[in-house]
């Protein structure tokens, strides 16, 4: 009896320890999760507090730009949120682009190992020590192929984690491929050439979009210096001529020019970040 109540304590105690580790881990995968894609709010606490510092500055800014009047400061809030808005998108969406890559290294490593003649779980245990070499432990394709393996080593299937992982992904290409992994596993059909054309596909519309994206880097670019330009040029007749503009920030005829000019400039800096993002 003493043998027994010993080996079920024992047992206790490494269940214990198990579900301690696991719930750590878990822990550290939803606050790397917030820090990567972007949870519903799309930045970390850190992050969020400097956009938001940032967001601050701007509305100062261009209170004191348009109107010369910390008590515009109020009136500029939407314009702080606004760029708020457009900074935590900018952060996920080069979360996903990040993700994004590194999934094709991993599907193109998946169908290699797959026709070396691995078997499926096995080449995914395969593809996570390579993208561990290739990207580091921080990686975000390192961190989701540690969680297929782990769930792989409780006994879930291979297409309910590919699935999982699309959910959280939340990306068009991972998606298609965890689709056409589970028909192919369940249809009983050639799944490593099945998987190996599939990778290839995704891998070819993949770099289509970064083509495409170093394209656009220069547009961005010209986006940018524009966006500043009409400030420069504000701020440098005024240095030049004290005074000049004067009538613009003392009248309501000239107050409600400086309304339109920000409301058309806002406008148009919107209008130029969603020209230059391009889905294919």
């Amino acid at each position: 009896m003493g043998v027994k109540n010993w080996r079920k304590k024992e047992s206790w105690k490494m269940s214990q320890n198990c579900r301690r580790r696991d719930s750590i881990h878990m822990r550290r995968v939803r606050r790397w999760y917030r820090q990567i894609y972007g949870a519903e709010s799309g930045l970390t606490r850190r992050q969020k507090t400097g956009g938001t510092m940032q967001a601050a500055g701007v509305t100062l800014f261009l209170a004191m730009f348009f109107y010369r009047s910390f008590l515009a400061v109020p009136l500029m809030i939407p314009v702080g949120m606004i760029y708020l808005t457009l900074l935590e998108k900018k952060k996920r969406i080069k979360g996903r682009e990040r993700l994004r890559s590194e999934f094709k290294d991993a599907i193109l490593s998946v169908a290699a190992n797959l026709r070396a003649g691995y078997a499926v779980e096995n080449a995914f245990r395969e593809t996570m020590q390579e993208m561990k070499v290739l990207h580091g432990r921080e990686a975000p394709i390192y961190r989701e192929l540690y969680k297929i393996t782990q769930g792989l080593a409780n006994r879930i299937s291979i297409e309910t984690l590919m699935q999982q992982f699309a959910g959280r992904a939340k990306l068009e290409e991972i998606q298609e491929f965890a689709d056409i992994f589970s028909m192919a596993k369940r249809s009983g059909g050639n799944l490593t050439e099945i998987i190996y054309e599939t990778a290839a596909i995704i891998s070819e519309k993949i770099d289509v979009e970064k083509e495409i994206q170093v394209l656009l880097a220069a547009k961005r670019l010209e986006q940018n210096i524009m966006s500043i330009i009409p400030f420069a040029i504000i701020l440098y007749v005024s240095a030049a001529s004290s005074g000049y503009f004067d009538v613009l920030y003392e009248t309501i005829a000239g107050r409600t020019v400086m309304s339109i000019c920000l409301a058309i400039y806002a406008a148009a800096y919107v209008m130029g970040v969603r020209i230059t993002e391009i889905k294919i």
